[in-house]
């Protein structure tokens, strides 16, 4: 709180833009994401859609962190529909902007198109006069281009100059009235009465709820996206040793630079679509409730829980019963949140969700987001065999939604089983009911299932939202008992028993053509273990090593690096690489040569970098180190100061492209030089894989002996390495293969679920002939106290642990 400024904007007060140059995408954006489309739309609206620029967008986060930046901001406005009009429009009631100065992506964009672009990866601040010079610097010190192009005037009018002539000139009393008033008759027509039916054998409806859309795994579309970006992750999103449980909420740590917490923010969300298109209404109370209730699980309690929601639906035509449908779950949404005390804060919607003679069902999706101690947070997978798992249900009334008070209590008593440890884990019933979540929970650890004899199909399948299945501790008197995990691999009832192996095919196979999770390998992969060898100190100790961290376009990993740095009693320098021009490349190579004479360690972290393109990652970071002044600065610090690198992700595809690994030294490309290329399966990899030591002939290893075993995240679209037999060889006689991708008995393997690129030899890490030089492709700088608590494992490398040390 004492970063932010929040004061009204002074005639003479300056507007600057800063971030990402306008185009013509997303002229229209807003008005065409609510407006009806045809098949001629693909043709004529396609500039509507934005272009996303996420390296542009983590160095505005880098900026807006610095306090030095954020205190001279008495307003800003990030840039979302009616571009310049709307972001810079909003920021005071007289604004004076000159189009003419808006930074361009091209030539060509006439007054009206600069005016309404939506471009993306741009930030308008009104700073006071005075203070523009030096937010203009500490913006370009972050790669960030800023440009004034507005000021504040006394006159509350909105006015726009293009080539010198006014084009726009509008009073802000105008702009405030919303125009005419609108209004709609609406009829909201009575839902008929859902019915639910039992399957006819308990085999065939676990097979088919396996299999089913709403409920089948979505492990291949989720490992698209990096889930342990910013080593704050507390569940990760599939849990278990097996990592195939889903989670129901996220759980991450809040964000800090300095210092730990045990603060951790959740969210969770509930929508069914079959609901809400046989009753809105209902839909949308339940949606509120499943949110809520998924928190509850992950073991929040209800206070200080607030909610969001996205709502859709079709195009209302003028007709009176398409116009209920958005009211009806207004109206249900709206009942939820008294009777449970949980207001809506934010939301987004459209009524556009008609395309030819296609609607959409009625939509209202509940987000729902609270805080919570790391101690309290549980992950709901099975945590051992012969525990009893009960069903605790509110009561419901005769519409079928939790009666408030009694849905109330039960969140309490819920989440004081959890606290207290009298329950395990916790799984809140969704669409499928009590058959999908004892499904799910089982997955994660396979640990079966028997239910008691005296539970029916009908209880099994049936939907109950606001209930909760509970994994015991011991046999506490609470609840509706369901049975007991135990150790066969499957789940039971009454005689039947359905193979988890089964069920897992089934449950992985019905999106594995859509989103794969899978690929076939059959190379050999040798367990390779180095002999120990004695590790050379440098001549001279150092009390407190200082560590380089350059960060280049598209670097994400550098504030969880200088973290695990410092926090092993490191000096960590970030030093930000400027491109926007030949003399901020020129100005960057200068300063880093210069922090190179200082440093100890250059530690060159993981993103997806300027150049990663197809066969082009890390071209830039690569063609800055072959700069003679930089080259010239690493050859001293390895060869004449002892110093050392560590490249992880992205810099380890860097680190190879130098040779820096396994060569130790920079050296031209070759044809027989090892490479990493392309995850096997062709997309991004995000998940836990472990990792044994091959080789700790390394001072970043020296925590470390040969066979140890960690886990650790990775997240890469290319991270597969690949050398020929005669190179492979030499790595392994020399002791330079660092880590091997290991299944669950610790043997290196081909298969994808624990070497997750089909790297060859189930190589994860390489080392340069001296040691001193490690690149990886697992972000062992993702680590904190209480992460990952849904996956055993150890953790801790030691990396830099080791590397005091070794200068100590």
């Amino acid at each position: 709180a004492e970063n932010v400024r929040r004061e009204c904007p002074e005639a003479g007060d300056i507007i600057i833009l800063l971030g990402g140059r306008t185009g013509r995408d997303g002229c229209g954006g807003a008005t065409g994401s609510s407006k009806a489309h045809t098949l001629e739309s693909i043709d004529e609206c396609g500039a509507e859609v934005q272009k996303g620029n996420a390296p542009e967008e983590r160095k505005l986060q880098r900026l807006f962190r610095n306090p030095e930046a954020s205190l001279l901001i008495k307003r800003c406005n990030d840039f979302g529909a009616g571009g310049v009009s709307v972001a810079i429009g909003e920021l005071a009631d007289g604004i004076a902007i000159d189009l003419d100065k808006v930074p361009k992506k091209y030539e060509g964009l006439d007054g009206t198109e600069l005016a309404i672009s939506e471009s993306q990866e741009r930030m308008a601040v009104v700073v006071a006069p005075e203070d523009a010079e030096k937010f203009i610097t500490l913006a370009n010190s972050e790669n960030l281009e800023a440009t004034i192009v507005a000021t504040v005037q006394a006159e509350p009018r909105l006015t726009m100059k293009w080539r010198g002539e006014t084009i726009v000139n509008i009073s802000r009393e105008f702009l405030n009235s919303n125009g005419a008033p609108k209004e709609a008759s609406a009829h909201v027509v009575a839902p008929a009465k859902a019915e639910s039916a039992a399957p006819a054998s308990f085999a065939g409806g676990m097979m088919d709820l396996a299999g089913d859309l709403n409920v089948c795994s979505q492990r291949g579309l989720s490992e698209r996206f990096d889930s342990t970006i910013g080593a704050g992750t507390v569940l990760m999103p599939f849990g278990g040793k097996h990592q195939l449980t889903p989670i129901q909420a996220m759980a991450h740590k809040i964000s800090r630079e300095k210092g730990e917490t045990d603060t951790c923010s959740l969210m969770a969300w509930g929508y069914d679509p079959y609901l809400t298109e046989q009753s809105p209404y209902r839909g949308a109370y339940m949606a509120v409730i499943q949110s809520i209730a998924k928190l509850i699980a992950a073991g929040a309690d209800l206070s200080d829980t607030y909610l969001t929601f996205q709502e859709y639906f079709e195009k209302p035509q003028g007709k009176k019963e398409r116009w209920g449908k958005p009211l009806a779950a207004l109206l249900g949404s709206l009942q939820a949140q008294w009777d449970l005390g949980c207001a809506s804060i934010g939301g987004k919607d459209s009524m556009s969700g008609t395309f030819e003679q296609l609607d959409v069902p009625p939509t209202l999706v509940s987000f729902a987001v609270t805080t919570a101690s790391l101690k309290d947070i549980r992950s709901p997978e099975f945590k051992g065999a012969g525990h009893k798992c009960v069903l605790m249900a509110p009561e419901y009334d005769e519409n079928g939604l939790p009666k408030p008070e009694s849905l109330k209590e039960l969140f309490a008593k819920v989440h004081e089983l959890l606290s207290s440890g009298k329950a395990l884990a916790a799984w809140t019933l969704e669409r499928g009911g009590v058959a999908e979540g004892i499904l799910k929970m089982t997955l994660g650890n396979q640990i079966g299932f028997s239910f008691d004899d005296n539970v029916s199909l009908k209880q099994l399948f049936e939907k109950q939202y606001g209930a909760f299945i509970l994994e015991l501790a011991s046999n506490e008197d609470v609840g509706v008992s369901l049975g007991y995990t135990d150790k066969r691999l499957g789940i039971a009832w009454c005689g039947e028993v359905v193979n988890l192996s089964d069920l897992l095919d089934r449950y992985e196979a019905k999106l594995e053509k859509v989103y794969p999770a899978t690929v076939s390998h059959k190379a050999e992969s040798p367990v390779i273990s180095a002999e120990k060898k004695q590790i050379v100190r440098p001549a001279h100790s150092i009390a407190v090593p200082r560590v380089l961290i350059p960060v280049f376009p598209g670097t994400n990993c550098e504030f969880d690096s200088i973290r695990a740095a410092e926090r092993a009693g490191l000096k960590g320098e970030i030093l930000v690489l400027n491109n926007l021009s030949a003399q901020g490349v020129a100005d960057s190579v200068e300063r880093f040569a210069k922090a190179l004479k200082n440093a100890q360690i250059v530690f060159v972290p993981g993103g997806f970098s300027g150049g990663d393109e197809p066969d082009g990652s890390g071209k830039f970071i690569t063609a800055f180190f072959r700069n003679g002044a930089i080259k010239d600065g690493i050859s001293d610090l390895m060869d004449n100061r002892d110093g050392m690198m560590l490249g992880i992700c992205n810099g380890f595809q860097a680190l190879i492209k130098l040779g820096l690994v396994p060569y130790g030294r920079i050296t031209e490309p070759s044809e027989t030089a090892p490479t990493l290329t392309y995850n096997t399966i062709g997309r991004h990899q995000s998940r836990l894989v472990r990792t044994r030591i091959a080789s700790n002939n390394s001072p970043w290893l020296m925590e470390t002996e040969v066979g140890d075993v960690f886990t650790v995240p990775i997240s890469h679209g290319e991270g597969r390495f690949l050398c020929n037999d005669d190179v492979l060889k030499d790595l392994i006689a020399k002791g330079q293969v660092a880590t091997q991708y290991v299944d669950m008995d610790g043997n290196p393997t081909d298969d994808i679920l624990f070497n997750p690129n089909g790297s060859v030899a189930a190589i994860e890490g390489i080392l340069s002939p001296d040691g001193r030089i490690l690149g990886k492709m697992g972000h062992s700088e993702r680590i904190s106290d209480g992460l990952y608590q849904n996956v055993p494992g150890n953790f801790d490398m030691g990396l830099f642990r080791s590397a005091k040390k070794y200068f100590g």
